[in-house]
């Protein structure tokens, strides 16, 4: 499999739920690079680089996200980015 990079727009009640930390955490045990951070119109963005297969794992999760999330809207673009490792939440 290869290394891949994602940008990811979730739309929703994704805010003041925990989503952005709860996605860290999971992007942690995957082992995935990149970043989430929560966005002035209410949707989260993030970036999402690893092996392919893990990448998907992890946009599965999203179109979840945590107990309290509703997601409405996931849209998903392929990125040029290198995220950091560890993953990070940006404020």
């Amino acid at each position: 499999m290869s290394d891949i990079a994602v940008h990811v727009l979730i739309t929703g009640r994704v805010q003041g739920v925990g989503y952005r930390y709860a996605a860290a955490e999971y992007a942690h045990e995957l082992e995935l690079s990149g970043w989430v951070q929560n966005l002035p119109d209410g949707r989260v963005e993030a970036l999402l680089c690893g092996e392919e297969e893990i990448v998907r794992t992890m946009l599965g999760w999203m179109k979840e996200g945590p107990e309290l999330a509703r997601v409405d809207d996931i849209s998903v673009a392929p990125s040029t980015e290198v995220g950091p490792q560890p993953f990070q939440v940006r404020r």
